[in-house]
């Protein structure tokens, strides 16, 4: 990255497919996963029609406010990537977009983190000093890829 874009960013393991047993659409998998630096947990549903994750694999997750390698600022009304230039999505193999709707603060310093991605949600727990750039309201996108 050219410039520093990423709002958080880290290597997740895949702890389980649809924890609780069921799965609620054909087309989405909710994944549970650990974070390997930060030790963050997520919660996050996945459209696995289009992307295939297993239990036990490891990707790297990155939450960011701009697709622009430069971190010039997005309009989030729009993505045109026939424009030539490259983005920070072009070194990722998922990219979604949404918005925080939901920030609680825990005891210890913890934080829960709660976004929706055109109704793909996202549940990322952790430590508030690595989750401080990520703030309530916030449009978002998710980059992920595998290991």
């Amino acid at each position: 990255m050219a410039a520093n874009v990423a709002l958080f960013e880290d290597i997740f393991e895949i702890n389980a497919l649809n924890p609780d047993g069921k799965k609620k659409f054909e087309t989405v998998n909710r994944i549970a996963a650990s974070g390997t630096t930060f030790e963050c947990e997520l919660l996050l549903d996945i459209n696995c029609q289009i992307y295939c994750l297993r239990d036990g694999e490891k990707i790297t997750l990155v939450l960011a406010s701009t697709l622009s390698l430069d971190g010039s600022p997005d309009d989030h009304h729009s993505y045109t990537p026939s424009d030539g230039n490259l983005t920070l999505a072009d070194d990722y193999e998922y990219v979604m977009h949404g918005r925080v709707f939901e920030i609680k603060y825990k005891k210890g310093g913890n934080v829960e983190i709660a976004a929706s991605f055109g109704g793909l949600l996202m549940r990322l727990t952790g430590d508030q000093k690595h989750l401080q750039s990520i703030l309530p309201d916030m449009r978002l996108y998710i980059l992920i890829k595998k290991n």
